[in-house]
């Protein structure tokens, strides 16, 4: 279940959301794909922990914002409909049968 991204949970995320927009920087992203620990080293055992696994429903449960989360996506490679099926407790096949895009299966 998702929940209201309320003050609370934006206080909670806000060192995570940080951390996410940082990688719009170049040299960021690529300290963050050479050496992950360094990069990540402002974060909570517990934020490192779910951005290692890629977990974007616990980081969006969290307090991540969904366009921080896009960062972190773009610079895994994983694209927008991967994500959302992730959200979604689904494959990325199972997702993509919901959709009515044209070319998109």
């Amino acid at each position: 279940m998702s929940y209201v991204f309320d003050l609370e949970r934006s206080a909670r995320g806000l060192r995570l959301n940080r951390f996410l927009h940082s990688l719009t920087r170049r040299e960021k992203r690529e300290l963050f794909l050479h050496d992950p620990d360094a990069a990540m080293k402002e974060l909570t055992d517990e934020e490192r922990a779910m951005v290692r696994r890629l977990d974007w429903k616990a980081m969006q449960d969290y307090g991540a914002s969904f366009f921080c989360l896009e960062k972190l996506a773009r610079t895994k490679g994983v694209t927008n409909p991967e994500m959302v099926a992730h959200f979604r407790g689904e494959s990325l096949e199972q997702f993509l049968r919901t959709r009515r895009v044209p070319g998109a299966r």
